[in-house]
């Protein structure tokens, strides 16, 4: 009995033989396959359930014309388009319960597309040359995408090449089985915050809207969890936001790895979704633990946070540069937005005594803050910290009043 059916795609001229050894062995473990064929030159061994052909027209081009274009990236362009429409139809129909796809660098290319265009909850599965790779930037990941290294297996099989894609196999089978689907009972408010060493509202947030009947999802804004948060906005998962933490915006400025892509701060404001935003831990710049500290950073002290962390501070002109960006981002909402301003400071460690005090940067940072807010963002300030029980109090009476005035619905 086949009780979960699994799409395999990848270039079926270059790859058939490891394509085929993960179908027989998602056969042979009791699963179905459907396959995918998204080559441009070659053909497959023998022929795919959906053909590259059919790829090529649902991406509103054709394999002549692929070829014709005489550029490997426009063609994989062609066929990263159709496969991603037909992968999704497959889901909305019910037909695929997961997918698997196979490629170097342009297969993974085409791979990311796909998995995006694929809705959370659905087991996605990417077995790569390139898996982990600086290559691929957070935008570029689904929230819930899986990788797997393809070692060893660039040109024809072998043991060491059969041991991941083996693997490979049972694990998309394997989460096809134990997936559950996303059934949202209670209005989602999607949060993103920091470790409570330095910032602690989610403490006193979550049990309150909890109480209120909301459920919430705390997002840890160090690049990947900001990027599912911005992606989960944007397919409209919430009814509302509290985007407290704001690091990964400077972080982007600054040219740190550690971000969540060009487009932090917009994609529930597209998506009209009201949003209470905060500048926590905006003061702060996070570097991979990995990465060269760029030179117009080097004279400033280093926090090392842990082998995968070290963190250095912003001076007053990189703060303004900051606030102005934000504000700008937050201008552009179509959405209800309230931007909290806490004067007493935005993370923990900028208190009196702490490591990032500062007084004259943040003062310049909140300055900048309340002077470029758009007319169209409301702006409350506060002599509060960020982790003062009054900050928290503030950003859930504005919260109620949205609620009152059915700016946000209101829980069963």
């Amino acid at each position: 009995m086949t009780d979960k059916t699994i799409l395999v795609i990848g270039t079926y001229d270059t790859k058939n033989s490891e394509l085929e050894f993960i179908a027989e062995k998602i056969r042979s473990l009791g699963g179905a396959i459907l396959t995918m064929d998204v080559s441009v030159l070659g053909n497959p061994e023998t022929p795919t359930d959906i053909s590259k052909h059919q790829v090529a027209e649902a991406g509103d081009s054709s394999i002549e014309a692929a070829i014709e274009s005489g550029n490997e990236h426009v063609a994989m362009n062609i066929m990263s388009a159709g496969a991603q429409v037909l992968a999704r139809r497959l889901v909305d129909a019910g037909q695929i319960d997961g997918v698997i796809i196979l490629g170097g660098t342009m297969g993974t290319d085409l791979a990311l597309d796909v998995c995006q265009a694929l809705p959370l909850g659905m087991p996605k599965y990417v077995v790569s040359t390139v898996s982990f790779s600086a290559l691929i930037p957070a935008e570029r990941l689904s929230p819930d995408i899986q990788m797997i290294l393809w070692a060893g297996g660039l040109y024809g099989m072998n043991a060491i090449c059969r041991a991941s894609l083996a693997q490979a196999a049972g694990a998309v089978l394997g989460a096809a089985r134990a997936a559950e689907p996303v059934q949202v009972e209670r209005p989602l408010i999607g949060v993103t915050s920091l470790g409570t060493s330095c910032l602690k509202y989610i403490k006193q947030l979550k049990p309150e809207l909890e109480e209120r009947g909301y459920e919430v999802a705390v997002f840890h804004a160090m690049g990947m969890g900001g990027m599912a948060f911005e992606q989960l906005a944007a397919q409209k998962a919430f009814v509302c936001v509290f985007d407290f933490a704001g690091s990964e915006l400077g972080n982007l400025l600054a040219g740190s790895v550690v971000n969540a892509g060009r487009d932090r701060h917009r994609a529930a404001g597209r998506a009209g979704i009201p949003q209470l935003v905060a500048p926590g831990c905006m003061d702060l710049i996070d570097f991979a633990g990995w990465q060269d500290i760029p030179e117009r950073f080097a004279d400033r002290p280093i926090h090392m946070h842990n082998k995968l962390v070290k963190n250095t501070f912003y001076n007053q002109e990189e703060r303004r540069e900051i606030a102005r960006e934000l504000n700008k981002r937050l201008g552009e909402s179509a959405a209800p937005t309230h931007l909290i301003i806490p004067r007493g400071g935005i993370e923990e460690w900028d208190r009196p005594g702490g490591d990032c005090h500062d007084p004259e940067g943040l003062a310049a940072f909140v300055s900048e803050l309340r002077e470029t807010a758009a007319a169209s963002v409301a702006v409350t300030e506060t002599e509060a910290h960020i982790n003062d029980t009054e900050f928290s109090a503030i950003a859930l009476n504005i919260f109620d009043q949205w609620v009152s005035d059915g700016i946000v619905p209101r829980a069963p």
